[in-house]
């Protein structure tokens, strides 16, 4: 009995989290505050909003009219094509992280990383009936649809720039200042990260074409 009301209490805070997003898309700033430091986020619920997201922008690939856009889906490894996705955010949440706790930022991995997945609500919420408009529209409307599109990844882009303003709780100047900071680190640990496997691969090929050598020598 006592597991079963417990499985239930943990069942509503989950959906009422969920649904906490909605909130935050229209009150960002009372939002994102209450998010984190009044504790109405999860972290089951942030996942299932990038799940989401992700998964409404590989459906995206299929249902969108070829009109506009137009997908090969033979040279598409769906497995990158998730990790294109993932791994950049993923270096956003370190970066940012990484950043403003050089300079006070009161937010923690955790809450950066539960923020970005909430400002990323918007986006499937905007997409799905976008799929369907762009099979409904000629090309000489796809103007509205193409206004929709980019809408949806500002509306993201600007929430996650009040999450973490909210979450660091700083100034708006200090928030630009510090987001502007984070992109910088996030370019930098990519071309960290492409040296380093640079070097791996050609660690790799060296000590290969060692072995065949010796190989072919015996």
């Amino acid at each position: 009995m006592f597991q079963a009301l417990t499985q239930k209490s943990t069942y509503d805070r989950y959906f009422k989290s969920l649904k906490f997003g909605l909130y935050c898309m229209t009150h960002p700033l009372d939002g994102f505050w209450d998010l984190t430091h009044e504790h109405r986020g999860t972290y089951s619920a942030a996942t299932t909003i990038l799940i989401v997201a992700i998964f409404v922008r590989i459906l995206k690939l299929k249902y969108t009219s070829f009109l506009f856009l137009n997908v090969y889906w033979e040279e598409l490894n769906i497995f990158l094509y998730i990790a294109s996705i993932i791994f950049p955010l993923g270096l956003w949440v370190i970066g940012n992280w990484a950043t403003t706790t050089l300079f006070d930022g009161k937010g923690r991995l955790g809450q950066v990383y539960m923020g970005t997945c909430y400002a990323l609500l918007p986006y499937p919420l905007i997409q799905v009936p976008l799929m369907i408009l762009s099979n409904l529209v000629t090309v000489e409307e796809g103007q509205f649809y193409s206004v929709l599109d980019v809408i949806s990844l500002v509306y993201c882009a600007l929430l996650i720039v009040a999450a973490m303003g909210q979450i660091h709780e700083f100034s708006a100047g200090k928030n630009l200042i510090f987001t502007v900071f984070s992109l910088a680190a996030v370019l930098i640990m990519i071309f960290i990260l492409m040296i380093f496997f640079s070097m791996v691969s050609q660690g790799i090929a060296y000590f290969v074409s060692l072995a065949r050598e010796l190989l072919f020598r015996m």
